[in-house]
């Protein structure tokens, strides 16, 4: 039998519905008819009988008195029960938690989405003044702190984007000698970033640990060679769990050196 795409068997009712529920994951909290056929050039007769189906099986909820929609509660516990399944972020909030409890700034658990970096864990510093949270934000790879981990240390799965940026092949070098990346308003105006990558137990790129807040409290050179050890450490100890060998042996060598 001839080997076929596999977009050859997708089914396209089925793929409207999934760019529906994705588009209204990034739109506004509520969102009509009209903007979501602006957006995904689909009819609104079409939308509304997605909605229909959406809303009776608690994906969707539609505002009482007007036309307007968001996510409903179903579409939160399938996202919710994804995450409680997820080996990566349960072996790293423990250590999330740690971290803020050290740092008293707010960390992230982030992943590779397609060509963005996606935020898809907080655990939440005690401050009064912190970056509104980034839980579900994308942004490109190239803009934040995050995301260039991902370039520097998944090359392969980001190769063609490296090819076509030959400028960010010396910044790899660094980012990949010091292990952490660190940026300035990447993820939103007045913000400062700071990411380590997480290895598992093959080498490779299971995700970044990230720590974010306002640059005022960040931008002092003797903040940051605090916060920097700090998140190193936490980004070490997480990918000893998953496995990852030389951070073993680290922490090993930590806890004999600590004994002694």
């Amino acid at each position: 039998m001839p080997s076929r795409d596999k977009d050859s068997y997708c089914i396209r009712s089925v793929e409207n519905a999934l760019l529906l529920l994705e588009a209204l994951a990034e739109e506004d909290p509520r969102c009509s008819l009209s903007q979501l056929s602006k957006r995904l050039g689909m009819t609104k007769a079409s939308l509304f009988r997605l909605m229909a189906t959406f809303e009776s099986h608690g994906y969707v909820e539609r505002n009482q008195g007007s036309s307007e929609y968001k996510l409903g509660l179903s579409a939160f516990e399938v996202g919710q029960k994804l995450l409680s399944r997820m080996t990566l972020l349960n072996k790293a909030r423990p250590v999330m938690e740690q971290l803020v409890r050290s740092c008293n700034e707010t960390v992230y658990l982030v992943v590779q989405r397609d060509q963005d970096a996606l935020f898809i864990a907080e655990s939440n510093a005690d401050q009064k003044v912190k970056i509104v949270s980034l839980v579900g934000r994308r942004f490109p790879l190239e803009s934040c702190a995050a995301g260039k981990i991902f370039l520097a240390f998944d090359t392969q799965n980001n190769k063609e984007r490296l090819e076509n940026n030959p400028q960010l092949s010396g910044a790899i070098k660094e980012w990949q000698q010091e292990g952490v990346s660190l940026d300035y308003n990447g993820v939103g105006d007045g913000s400062t970033c700071i990411a380590v990558p997480l290895l598992d137990n093959e080498n490779h790129l299971a995700g970044c640990l990230s720590l974010v807040g306002p640059s005022f409290r960040m931008a002092d050179e003797q903040t940051r060679q605090q916060l920097l050890p700090a998140i190193k450490a936490a980004g070490e100890m997480i990918s000893a769990k998953l496995g990852h060998l030389n951070f073993q042996l680290k922490s090993e060598t930590t806890a004999l050196q600590t004994n002694a």
